[in-house]
């Protein structure tokens, strides 16, 4: 199945995980190459009124500062989306009861994964700290 179509199901699932409160984190790896940027993290930030992540730009060069923006769910995933393919090949969802990963191969096929849980409890995020 063509990326983009797995990747609507890998966000439901993201969106799903914060629905029941079980988001932890979210990492875009495996670069293409070796680009400067060498993650995106999503982590959930509290928010009084609706709910916020602290989406992370995490570069490798030392002279470059990671940049930190807090956004709603929806600004994330525009922010993220164009990163697929482009810059990065698989996104790491982390939740406390499964961690899903989706990977896009050569041929511009994605695939989801799941394993047992990394994180076994969800923590907040604040900002500078990944």
């Amino acid at each position: 199945m063509q990326y983009q179509n797995v990747f609507i199901l890998f966000w439901e699932q993201v969106k799903d995980s914060i629905e029941k409160g079980e988001f932890a984190k979210l990492t875009m790896a495996k670069t293409i190459g070796k680009p400067n940027l060498k993650n995106i993290f999503l982590r959930p930030i509290f928010s009084e009124d609706t709910y916020k992540v602290l989406l992370k730009f995490s570069y490798r060069s030392k002279e470059t500062e990671d940049v930190e923006k807090e956004l709603t769910l929806e600004e994330a995933y525009a922010i993220m989306k164009p990163h697929l393919k482009k810059s990065f090949l698989s996104v790491l969802l982390f939740t406390t009861t499964k961690d899903v990963t989706f990977k896009i191969n050569k041929k511009g096929m994605g695939s989801i994964t799941e394993n047992t849980p990394t994180f076994h409890e969800v923590i907040l995020a604040k900002k500078n700290e990944e």
